[in-house]
């Protein structure tokens, strides 16, 4: 078990910011430029927006259009991987490329744009998450991006995430579980919820590989589509209350000692009370609503695991994703991410190594010097009994 001395603030608190070994300098920063919000043109959705003209300004000149009818946002990313794969050369893998090629530009303004906040201004790496890098596309286009930076001199280098893209965003919970959960428990339960994908799975701690959870990893996962459902925000509650209770099944029948902790992360600025801020446009439902806490809905459809009362926890995505990189990040002291998905994420941190040993020191010093002086009272009060006993 976690020492007492723990901070409880570091254990269990919605939207931490100062964990054991690493600050959240900042989060879903909504940047603004002349044409709006800097992020939008840097977002998956952004990039379909660009294919779209590349095609509206072939068919205005009277040509054909190599992708059809299908709208752009509708072109499944292993249909568009295809095109841009195919050894000769095409009309849809020019029109691709030009979009990449425009794409690349907005995301390297984006960047700097970033790199002067004052969150960010000290950041040494940059790591791409989100589903737009697992597609071909999506790689091709942040590697352009990254070329363009260093062609501009910007000398913050961009990195990929060291786990699948679909686990990042999971695996990350292992470092926001409350100490004493991770020391008496093998796995725990992790949500992503995004714009157009949910995602959860049983995240294995294997603490006894890897002490610093470098070697954390999704045993089973599950993945639902919703944005072509368009769920109500209900109707989402209730797949994934599904989809988490057969994750539990599935651990009491391998006999995986779960964590009764459900980690869930979703876009927006969290409040520590677990309520939402802003930044969840891009979910079905109204989730920002005073009426509405998401920890206390599906505490309420799963009470229990285990047998134990169920601990429910919410972060912003973006952070969660970041933090599956933090064992990775230890040889920089400031660092960021950019999940690019449905809309563009983002977060920045500081390592402070030894910052638990400091606070564990600090706590029992001061529980030390509590007990020396409740023991120096005692002995007072005891030397003025014995005082009046005397003059008796």
């Amino acid at each position: 078990m976690a020492p007492k001395t723990v901070p409880p603030h570091l254990a269990d608190a919605h939207g931490a910011r100062e964990l054991p070994s690493v600050i959240v300098d900042g989060y879903s920063l909504q940047l603004r430029d002349k044409d709006g919000f800097a992020g939008d043109a840097a977002s998956q959705t952004a990039f379909r927006a660009l294919l779209e003209q590349w095609r509206k300004r072939r068919r205005q000149k009277g040509k054909d259009d190599p992708f059809g009818d299908v709208a752009s946002r509708d072109l499944s990313k292993k249909e568009l991987d295809r095109v841009l794969s195919r050894k000769k050369a095409s009309e849809g893998a020019d029109l691709l490329e030009g979009a990449i090629e425009e794409f690349a530009e907005e995301l390297a303004h984006v960047v700097r744009r970033f790199l002067r906040e004052p969150s960010w201004d000290k950041v040494q790496r940059i790591v791409i998450g989100g589903g737009f890098p697992e597609s071909d596309v999506g790689e091709r286009a942040i590697l352009q991006a990254a070329m363009i930076l260093q062609h501009m001199k910007v000398r913050v280098p961009i990195a990929r995430l060291a786990h699948e893209v679909d686990d990042g965003g999971l695996i990350g919970w292992v470092h926001l579980v409350p100490p004493d959960m991770l020391a008496a428990h093998d796995a725990i339960l992790a949500v992503d919820i995004g714009g157009t994908n949910l995602r959860c799975g049983i995240v294995k701690t294997r603490r006894k590989k890897a002490e610093d959870l470098s070697q954390a990893k999704v045993i089973q996962r599950m993945k639902w589509r919703h944005a072509d459902d368009k769920p109500s925000r209900r109707g989402l509650l209730d797949r994934l209350s599904e989809m988490l209770q057969e994750l539990i099944d599935y651990c009491a029948q391998k006999e995986i000692r779960l964590a009764p902790f459900v980690g869930i992360a979703c876009p927006g600025r969290i409040r520590d009370d677990g309520s939402i801020a802003r930044g969840t446009q891009n979910l079905p439902g109204d989730w920002e609503s005073d009426t509405f806490h998401l920890p206390s809905e599906l505490s309420k459809k799963l009470p229990t695991i285990g047998g134990a009362p169920t601990t429910v926890r919410l972060h912003n995505d973006a952070v969660v994703q970041g933090l599956s990189e933090l064992p990775f990040m230890q040889d920089v002291h400031h660092w960021a991410v950019l999940t690019i998905g449905t809309g563009l994420g983002n977060a920045s941190y500081t390592n402070t190594p030894g910052r638990m040993e400091r606070l564990e020191k600090e706590a029992r010093a001061e529980l030390a010097a509590r007990a020396k002086k409740a023991e120096q009272a005692e002995k007072a009060a005891q030397a003025a009994k014995a005082a009046r006993h005397a003059k008796r």
